[in-house]
């Protein structure tokens, strides 16, 4: 239904009251659906909505990322993230770095909930006053999510893997410098913070599956290392 609402959320018991509700705070011909990925592309393209909330908590870590691929392929939809449950600010801000208007949490107060939602269906923008002090704090503005390319898939996976960086460079045929810079473009882009993070979220996006999770570099050595024996020669 063109100009319409479409509701992401995984509570399918509660999309008729998403509906209901909705409807009486003024947006228009709300759809809700639990439909991810593909699919959700799709429903987007034959419904062609003017507004798009979707629960912060979709896709889980990954919702972020996520959204801002909806955003590139869908950049006149105004697109508004809702955390009805708890949710880092810090990953929450990310929702507005990657395209998102507005980003509502009912964490901010319930009243104040639905007023902004009220807001938002009449064209109004709202970011909630903790996702926008993190974004503030900083010294530098966040860089906002990029593409995984073929090659970031490629280290993830060796990552995933328990690849060091040296190992990664060996694999790959590149210079460590190079693992470096892309690793930290990987983690900007997914969100993440260490290692065991993006095996979490590189799992939840399938650039990984738990069945490619099962070699080791050639020339593996644990830590610690072994001694060397130093052989005393015996005295004639």
């Amino acid at each position: 239904m063109s100009g319409g609402t479409l509701v992401v959320s995984r509570e399918v018991n509660n999309h008729s009251y998403y509906k209901k509700r909705l409807e009486g705070l003024g947006f228009p011909d709300v759809i809700p659906t639990a439909l991810e990925r593909d699919a959700l592309n799709s429903l987007i393209r034959a419904m062609n909505p003017k507004v798009l909330l979707m629960d912060a908590r979709f896709y889980q870590c990954c919702t972020p990322f996520l959204m801002s691929g909806l955003k590139h392929e869908f950049p006149k939809i105004e697109m508004t993230a809702v955390s009805i449950g708890e949710y880092p600010a810090d990953l929450a801000m990310y929702f507005i770095l990657n395209g998102a208007k507005s980003y509502l949490s009912t964490f901010d107060g319930i009243e104040d909930f639905f007023i902004r939602l009220a807001d938002i269906s009449n064209g109004g923008e709202f970011i909630s006053p903790a996702v926008q002090e993190r974004i503030e704090m900083r010294r530098e503005y966040p860089m906002p999510a990029g593409k995984i390319t073929e090659r970031h898939k490629q280290i993830i996976l060796l990552m995933c893997n328990g690849f060091k960086d040296d190992e990664i460079a060996r694999t790959l045929y590149i210079t460590r410098r190079t693992v470096t810079t892309q690793k930290t473009k990987i983690f900007t882009s997914l969100n993440v913070r260490s290692p065991n993070e993006l095996i979490r979220v590189a799992l939840k996006l399938e650039i990984v599956k738990l069945e490619g999770m099962y070699f080791y570099p050639k020339d593996l050595i644990l830590n610690p290392l072994p001694e060397r024996k130093i052989l005393k020669r015996r005295k004639k």
